[in-house]
């Protein structure tokens, strides 16, 4: 290699290691903008966390995440809130994965459609709810909100209820047991003194049986006869 090819070399090097910073930056930015994401989705929607519209298939769902956990793995990015990020990720995925979740969510949603289509006094067949545009489908993600919010404050107002009775029901089977305990004790202690009550009676019997003692009457004495002089 000449003098004059060695600079045009080492130029060239120069240029691909910028290009790899540029592309690993790139993907750092990419990374930390998914986790940002991720965050601030509306956590009650699993679909909004993973990025997806409902009602796609379960493949689609699987896909989904599997692309953005190897994004954000927190093996792979040195951002502090990636652990907490593909936890969330996790979660939707599980819940979108579990048809009984899943159900529910989809009714929310629709639950959300349908208010948002009498509070605005439309129908179904109105242009923008059959096709809708980018004010409807923001209006219906905040009102998928807030019915996923009341959703949420009822089932929690349900279980309190339930481990209040539960907690009732507990008591209730606690002071049971408590009570059968007392009484086994005090037949046991019963029993353990029946044998001193039992002497006790025979002592008591005994000593009615036996009479007065000798010597004792019934306080009459008997006349001395005297003897006639003469």
């Amino acid at each position: 290699m000449t003098t004059s090819e060695k600079p045009i070399a080492d130029e060239a090097q120069d240029e691909l290691a910028a290009l790899d910073a540029l592309e690993k930056e790139a993907s750092e930015f990419n990374k930390d903008a998914e986790i940002d994401r991720i965050l601030k989705a509306f956590r009650l929607d699993a679909y909004a966390v993973l990025n997806l519209q409902p009602g796609v298939p379960d493949s689609q769902i699987k896909i989904q995440y599997r692309k953005l956990s190897l994004l954000i793995h927190p093996d792979k990015t040195a951002n502090p809130s990636a652990p907490n990020a593909f936890d969330r990720l996790k979660k939707a995925q599980t819940e979108l994965m579990d048809p009984k979740q899943r159900t529910h969510l989809d009714e929310c949603i629709s639950d959300a459609r349908m208010l948002l289509i009498r509070d605005h006094k439309l129908t179904v067949d109105s242009p923008e709810v059959k096709e809708p545009n980018r004010e409807f489908i923001e209006a219906w993600r905040k009102k998928t909100v807030e019915v996923l919010v009341d959703a949420e404050a009822r089932r929690r107002k349900q279980l309190k209820a339930q481990l209040q009775e539960e907690g009732r029901e507990q008591r209730k089977q606690d002071e049971e047991v408590a009570e059968r305990k007392r009484r086994r004790e005090h037949e046991v202690k019963w029993e353990e003194s029946r044998e001193n009550r039992i002497g006790s009676w025979r002592d008591f019997k005994n000593g009615a049986a036996g009479g007065p003692a000798k010597g004792e009457g019934d306080g009459k004495q008997k006349k001395k006869k005297l003897k006639v002089l003469g």
